[in-house]
C-alpha cells in the first residue's frame, strides 16, 4: 500500500472514532506558551500548504491521535502506559527495516522512539484529564490488539515516507522550515489541543538532520 493510500485510510479511521473519543479538544492555555511550529492557542485558521514533509507529518499526527485510543483501551484496566517489551520489539523491527530501506539505523530508531514517547505523553495527559473530569471519560473501550495491528501498519508507512524524504531531511537546510510549515498546517487541520501539540513537538524533534532535533527552531 502506498503511503498516500495509507494516509487516506488512517484519516478515515481517525474521523470515525471522533464521536466516542475526546480527540484533540481545544483547551484554554497560558498566554505565551509555544511548541515547535505550532503556537499553543485556541485560534484556528485556514491551514497553509503542508509542503514536501506534509505526508510524513500527517502520518505522525495520525499515530499521535491513536494514542487517544490506546489510552481509552487501558483506562480503568490497570494496564500500565509503559510497555517495555513491546517498545523493544518495535524498535528492533524498525532498526531491521531501516537497514533494508537504506535508512540510517540510529536516526530512524531515534525517530520511532520519539513516536513512542509522544504517544505516552498523550496517554498520561488523557489519564490525568479523565481523572479530573470523569464526564469526559470515553464511553467505549477499543480493542488494544486491533489498535496495535493498525500501529504496526502505520509504522511501515512511516518508514517508507522516511525513505521518500531522506534527502530533504538529511541534506537540505530547508528541512526545518518545511517541517515547521507542515506542523502548523497539521495543527490547524486537526485542531490539536495543547496536549497533542506538546506530544507533536516530541514526535517531530528527530525529523531533520541531527537526531536530537537541534536543527529545528521553535517558532514564536
Amino acid at each position: 500500500m502506498k503511503p498516500s493510500d495509507a494516509l487516506r485510510r488512517h484519516t478515515v479511521v481517525c474521523a470515525s472514532t471522533a464521536g466516542s473519543l475526546p480527540l484533540a479538544v481545544p483547551q484554554d492555555e497560558p498566554a505565551g506558551e509555544r511548541t515547535r511550529g505550532c503556537s499553543r492557542t485556541t485560534t484556528y485558521s485556514t491551514p497553509e500548504p503542508p509542503g514536501d514533509l506534509g505526508t510524513l507529518t500527517e502520518l505522525v499526527i495520525q499515530r499521535l491521535l491513536m494514542g487517544d485510543e490506546v489510552a481509552a483501551s487501558k483506562i480503568g484496566t490497570g494496564r500500565p502506559i509503559d510497555d517495555p517489551a513491546r517498545e523493544r520489539h518495535e524498535l528492533e523491527m524498525v532498526r531491521h527495516q531501516a537497514h533494508k530501506l537504506g535508512l540510517e539505523p540510529d536516526g530512524t530508531t531515534a525517530f520511532f522512539h520519539d513516536q513512542i514517547s509522544a504517544s505516552k505523553i498523550v496517554q498520561r495527559g488523557l489519564f490525568a484529564r479523565w481523572a479530573a473530569h470523569g464526564e469526559q471519560m470515553p464511553a467505549t473501550r477499543p480493542d488494544l490488539n486491533r489498535i496495535r495491528t493498525r500501529l504496526d501498519h502505520l509504522s511501515r508507512d512511516l518508514l517508507h515516507e522516511l525513505q521518500t524524504t531522506q534527502r530533504l531531511r538529511t541534506a537540505s537546510g530547508d528541512c526545518a522550515r518545511q517541517l515547521a510549515g507542515a506542523v502548523r498546517s497539521g495543527c490547524v487541520l486537526h485542531r490539536l489541543d495543547g496536549l497533542h501539540r506538546q506530544a507533536l513537538e516530541t514526535a517531530t524533534r528527530s525529523v531533520c538532520g541531527d537526531v536530537r532535533g537541534n536543527s529545528q527552531p521553535t517558532l514564536q
